[in-house]
Order: structure tokens, then sequence, then C-alpha cells
């Protein structure tokens, strides 16, 4: 089901806390906003797929989604989670270029869609947007930079490493630390290039040593600087 909503009332705050949008003026997000299209997906469904070509950038509204490819020998390979308050399909509104990933959601998520022409007219109505997508953009590319120096390390670094990952993406500051989603070992598998036994058996290291805490939802790391501790 499609609805659309009057994303800059006060019932929709995800739009100020979404850090694309962050500090930018009301007078420019809204004639942004005015063709975003809101719907909800259930889990395990297609967003994007890679090659097709884009006619929009989308932003979470709720849930989460993975960032998907393959390699040479056809294993899936996720490249990032994404969570509220990001975007993804930014590249081919651009570039005009076919997809280069396939975008797939992890839980039931609201996505909002706008038109491409609107995203790129807002980056060239207001430099902030364009500021802010280079910051985004940015971040993206040294977390992949350091995610590729730990490819030879050992399987604690390369786990530790996922989970610090995934708290500078999505994580949320709690009274006990950082929380963040506890994802099937399968997508900690696919994020960190290690077999899922092996994500398995270093998470229950991880607990046992109380880098980590978890329960049915969230993983909460008490203190990062300890678990980057654990990263050589």
């Amino acid at each position: 089901m499609e609805d659309r909503y009057s994303l800059l009332t006060p019932g929709h705050p995800w739009i100020i806390s979404a850090p694309f949008f962050q500090g930018l003026p009301e007078s420019v997000v809204e004639p942004a906003l005015t063709h975003l299209v809101a719907r909800s997906h259930p889990a395990n469904q297609v967003i994007l797929l890679e090659n097709d070509w884009g006619g929009s950038v989308y932003f979470i509204m709720e849930g989460w989604v993975k960032i998907r490819t393959y390699n040479l020998e056809g294993k899936e390979v996720t490249l990032n989670i994404l969570g509220k308050g990001e975007l993804f399909g930014e590249m081919a509104a651009l570039d005009e270029v076919p997809r280069s990933t396939d975008v797939i959601t992890l839980t039931t998520t609201m996505i909002g869609s706008m038109p491409a022409q609107d995203f790129v007219k807002l980056l060239h109505t207001e430099p902030l947007a364009g500021v802010r997508l280079a910051q985004l953009m940015a971040r993206r590319l040294r977390q992949v930079n350091r995610r590729l120096r730990l490819r030879e390390s050992d399987s604690l670094s390369r786990v530790a490493d996922t989970l610090i990952f995934l708290a500078e993406g999505q994580g949320k500051k709690a009274d006990t630390g950082t929380e963040i989603p506890n994802l099937p070992h399968r997508e900690l598998s696919s994020l960190s290039g290690l077999a899922r036994e092996t994500v398995t058996r270093v998470l229950t290291r991880l607990e046992k040593k109380g880098l980590i805490k978890r329960d049915q939802d969230v993983i909460c790391i008490p203190d990062l600087s300890a678990l980057e501790r654990m990263i050589v």
C-alpha cells in the first residue's frame, strides 16, 4: 500500500534527525519533499536490483536494509547495513548510470522515495545539501577502506571491527553503552567475510569477556574503546 505523507509535520520527526537534512532551511527542504512518497515494505523484499536504472533516491524512515553485491565466485557480499535516517540510491541519480548494488530489506521497513530530479535540484539549490552528501560518501568510503585493510587480520579483529562499523552507522546511546541491531549471524558473516560458525564463536568469546551483551533484538557494547583495542 502506498501512502503520501506531509513529512514536515511534528508527526514525522525523522526528517529533522536524518543527517542529510540537518541544518537545511525548511524553505528549501519543503519543496524538495513535494513528490516524496512513503511505502512500507516487508522483510526480505528487494527494493533495488543491480543494473536497474535509477529514477529515485530513497530515505529510510523505519527499519533496516542491506546493500548487497556478488563476488567473482558468485558469493553474496554484504557491503553495508543502513537504518533509520540513512539514504541510498544517490549514486545512480547523480551520474545517471545503472545501479551498482542490490538493496534488500532486513525487517519491515518504511522507505520514502524522492524523484531523482528533485534530489539533484536540491543539491543545485542548497550548497549545504551538497556538503551533507559529500560527508556521507566520505564516511562510507573510510569505512570500506578500513574493512579492506582488516581482511587479512584475525577473526576476532574482523568481528570486532564489524560491530564498531555498525555502531558508527546505526549505534544508539543507552545507559548501558552503545546499542546496535542484533543482526542474523549470516549478515555479520557476509559483512566480515568470515564463516557464520566463526562469527558465532567470536561473538560468544566477546560476550564472555564482557565486551558485548546480547538479547533478542540488540547487541550492547558497554565500552567502544575497549572493543577497539581488540583489533590488531
